[in-house]
């Protein structure tokens, strides 16, 4: 099943030169703050990128987790504090921004950055 998401994911209009590796993503995103959406949902959630592959992501309901980045087989994953399942895209740079492929669980999300817009992070609460 994974590979088929893979075969799908690059099916799509980007080519296998336009994923993303661990360097080309990390040099995308350092000291930015990120929103994605989905084709369902343009306010996915914003994650901000800090330094030493640390990451901070805040869904729109004003929930936000701590994590780290790191890649895995060819793909961008991230593990938050409190979860102990890792979350796995294969990122694609996409000549309007990224776009992610989630490979975790295969679920067929897809997101996309969403250019020009600097939503600010949302957390009503850092414990999680």
């Amino acid at each position: 099943m994974r590979s088929l998401l893979v075969c799908l994911a690059l099916a799509t209009p980007a080519t296998a030169q336009d994923i993303m590796s661990a360097a080309e993503f990390d040099a995308h995103v350092s000291g930015r703050t990120i929103t994605f959406g989905t084709s369902q949902n343009p306010s996915y959630g914003i994650e901000r990128y800090l330094p030493g592959r640390r990451v901070m992501w805040s869904a729109f309901d004003g929930t936000c987790k701590y994590g780290i980045w790191f890649e895995s087989k060819g793909s961008i994953c991230f593990r938050y504090d409190g979860d102990p399942e890792h979350k796995c895209w294969v990122m694609f740079n996409d000549p309007d921004g990224m776009r992610g492929v989630y490979m975790t669980r295969p679920n067929n999300t897809v997101i996309y950055e969403i250019p020009d817009r600097e939503d600010p992070l949302i957390c009503n609460d850092l414990s999680s």
